[in-house]
């Protein structure tokens, strides 16, 4: 079970969004499938659409969850080997700015989140539960393996919420 002193208050909107009775990979899993099943249905011109001035187009949003999960894999990978380094923070705008995503082909964003997201289920089969209890301080935050495990499928279905609500 997790507890709320494993991760920084700010992250609750994206952790009540998981079944966390459930496990990490059932969530890493079923988030994926229901953005996938998503996204493929949005026609083409919504790809590079925002819905107000200074928002993401649903390519830089998909670019953006890439990025972020990358992130993310990176701190849980040296929390869990137990690496006591702590992690700067990142600016999400520097990262969208510089993407491109509104350049690249959309189907390709896809298979990239697909092929993150593999990769991410098979570095959390990898932990022991000793590690994904561990402990890591990023963006000056504490934060448990275990939370930014369930972390992942909140933040991607809390932009997918988005999607539905204002894309879809």
């Amino acid at each position: 079970m997790m507890h709320k002193n494993e991760y920084a208050p700010y992250f609750e909107q994206y952790l009540e969004l998981v079944d966390k009775d459930k496990s990490i990979i059932y969530n890493l899993e079923s988030s994926q499938k229901e953005f996938e099943s998503i996204l493929l249905l949005l026609p083409k011109e919504k790809q590079t659409y925002a819905y107000a001035a200074g928002k993401w187009t649903i390519k830089e949003l998909i670019q953006h969850i890439i990025d972020t999960e990358r992130i993310f894999c990176y701190r849980a990978l040296c929390f869990a080997r137990n690496d006591k380094t702590e992690l700067p923070g990142f600016d999400q705008d520097i990262f969208v700015n510089n993407g491109k995503a509104n350049d690249l082909d959309f189907y390709d964003l896809l298979d990239e989140m697909k092929a993150l997201r593999k990769s991410t289920i098979q570095l959390f089969k990898s932990f022991s539960d000793e590690a994904l209890v561990r402990m890591g301080i990023a963006s000056s935050n504490k934060i448990s393996v275990r939370a930014l495990g369930y972390l992942f499928s909140g933040h991607q279905l809390h932009h997918l919420n988005v999607v539905k609500e204002r894309y879809v």
